[in-house]
């Protein structure tokens, strides 16, 4: 079972349906909905501030979710795809978002609905990304907008770790 840990009197929470590796770690304030997956070696830390995970989440191998002491608690949507090994630390990752392997999404950075963060991207502090558009590179800047298959891909991908979870349980 993963590690669920209390922190200052206060459980992490989740949601019906929710899959969690056995190494996985979860600490403190962090609350999420229902369906979300947390995979292998994956952090998610909620010891200096809050955090907040929508439905349908998953949060693939190796990922670190934190926040800042008193400064960015993190916030999370619904039917967000955080790849492998990518980072987000203290900003906003509003619904069906695909935060690509290896990316990292700094401080009061805010991620609007239906974009990609390619794998490898550093989103800067404070950055908004725009709706519907793909970001890549260090820092991250605007590539394209996304058209419908991409959008579709986003919604596909929130699916598919539905099913993947299925196979664990």
């Amino acid at each position: 079972m993963a590690l669920i840990k209390p922190l200052r009197g206060i459980t992490p929470t989740w949601g019906e349906e929710c899959y969690f590796a056995e190494n996985a770690t979860i600490i403190g304030d962090v609350t999420m909905g229902r369906g979300c997956s947390v995979w292998f070696h994956t952090v998610i830390r909620g010891d200096v501030h809050s955090i907040r995970i929508g439905d349908r989440c998953s949060i693939q191998d190796g990922a670190v979710i934190h926040c800042t002491y008193q400064k960015a608690s993190t916030v999370i949507g619904n039917e967000v795809t955080v790849g492998h090994r990518a980072i987000i630390h203290g900003a906003v990752v509003e619904d069906l978002v695909l935060i690509g392997m290896g990316a990292i999404v700094l401080d009061h950075a805010v991620v609007k609905s239906g974009s990609i963060v390619a794998a490898g991207a550093v989103v800067r502090e404070g950055s908004v990304l725009e709706s519907g558009a793909l970001y890549a590179g260090v820092p991250a800047k605007k590539i394209k907008m996304l058209d419908e298959e991409d959008l579709a891909m986003i919604k596909r991908l929130a699916k598919n770790y539905i099913t993947y979870t299925s196979w664990y349980k």
